[in-house]
């Protein structure tokens, strides 16, 4: 389903604003949390224009669509952009499910963003036409609320059943079906309030400042993968694919990069993404080797990709998106028939998890990553997600403890 913008024309105005203290710190709370934020750059943004909600193979293209059509009918006459930095004038943060079968794919267009890019900071005013805009101040932010006690439960995938996914996806693998699967499996968090967005984004953010840390209808993470970005005509991604944790006094970094299992897992994602990108883009340039990405709780193989987009046919970023996802990061290899698989044995309806987040502009360009280190606010329960690339020599056992590792980010942070 597709919900069209507003019947009336919006009036967008973006102005140089002073802002002191940390992005997240501005939020107001209870008023649809939106956040693309990392180190003390990024967007947040609360409210709503303009909403998008879509399902099925084709939501990139119909959100692309629906963007353009809004960005087209936007009101010219009080169009005002003072700034003129990547994510000033009108955005949407947007979240699209990992599987065209879920429904949940959104575009928020929020009525306030506050934006900052190195030691310039801005507000940007969405409203529709004849409407009084917002206040000269930002509002007052009420007091970020605590979750109280935790008490965790299974969710759909138990960590039993998803030990006994990964061993079937082994012996498919081992019998030759196909190199690479991702499986994910979930756990449920029961806390005694509601829970605040801002909470889990405020830990999440300190634990992880080099994370994008985002939040989109319910929706509240810190992704360590830049799945995109599309500045002018320079597309960047980061793929991670191959994780290890602290054990011991185990060197963490230099057993990874020597590990011919994760080093297979990557070049799988790294070529998943290359061979997507070639056809719509210009200059690909993929390094050689990868690098060691380290987090407090894990670390992961990481490459950065750089591209040009032709400048014959550009494209925007929904268009890459669409192309792009899902990569073996997220999928497997050959990714088809790792999905395919995905649906016959992992028992999960990820909804927006391993789905891509983040933020799209007016000119097409944005960022978006990859939802992951994530949960699903909803009321009172957060729903959490992880996942493994599986591959034919993986260990069930090692493959639930990764997965527990992952999550630990997020159970961490609910707790405080």
């Amino acid at each position: 389903m597709t919900v069209a913008p507003a019947t009336t024309a919006l009036r967008v105005r973006t102005r140089e604003l002073r802002l002191d203290g940390p992005l997240l710190d501005v939020l107001p709370g209870d008023s649809g949390e939106l956040s693309w934020v990392r180190g003390d750059e990024g967007l947040v943004g609360w409210g709503e224009a303009a909403r998008f909600a879509g399902a099925g193979p084709e939501r990139f293209a119909e959100a692309d669509r629906w963007w353009r059509s809004l960005v087209d009918g936007l009101d010219a006459g009080s169009y005002r952009d003072e700034v003129g930095l990547p994510g000033t004038g009108a955005v949407a943060f947007a979240s699209f499910t990992f599987d065209g079968g879920s429904a949940g794919s959104v575009l928020v267009v929020p009525r306030v963003v506050v934006g900052r890019r190195g030691d310039r900071a801005w507000l940007t005013e969405i409203t529709p036409a004849g409407e009084p805009a917002p206040g000269a101040a930002l509002p007052v932010p009420s007091p970020v609320r605590a979750g109280g006690r935790l008490r965790y439960a299974d969710g759909e995938v138990a960590a039993h059943r998803y030990r006994g996914a990964v061993a079937e996806a082994v012996r498919r693998m081992r019998a030759g079906e196909l190199e690479k699967v991702v499986l994910a499996h979930d756990l449920l968090a029961h806390a005694d309030t509601d829970l605040d967005p801002r909470f889990l984004l405020h830990g999440l953010a300190q634990r992880y400042p080099t994370c994008w840390s985002f939040a989109v209808d319910g929706l509240v993470g810190a992704t360590p993968e830049l799945l995109l970005r599309l500045d002018g005509r320079t597309v960047e991604s980061r793929v991670l694919a191959g994780t290890m944790w602290p054990s011991g006094d185990t060197d963490v970094g230099a057993a990874l990069a020597g590990s011919a299992k994760d080093l297979r897992e990557h070049a799988y994602a790294v070529d998943s993404l290359a061979c997507s990108l070639r056809p719509l883009v210009a200059d690909l340039q993929v390094p050689e080797t990868p690098s060691v990405l380290t987090l407090p709780n894990v670390s992961h193989l990481a490459s950065d990709v750089r591209a040009r987009l032709d400048p014959e046919r550009p494209v925007s970023l929904l268009t890459l998106l669409e192309a792009v996802h899902p990569t073996a990061a997220v999928g497997g290899t050959p990714t088809p028939d790792a999905t395919a698989l995905i649906r016959q044995i992992e028992g999960l309806d990820r909804g927006r998890y391993a789905g891509p987040v983040g933020y799209v502009d007016a000119d097409g360009g944005g960022e978006v990553g990859i939802a992951l280190r994530c949960a699903e606010l909803d009321g009172r329960t957060a729903r959490l997600f992880a996942g493994c690339g599986i591959v034919a020599d993986s260990d069930p056992d090692a493959e639930v403890r990764e997965a527990a590792a992952k999550m630990r980010a997020v159970r961490d942070a609910l707790a405080g």
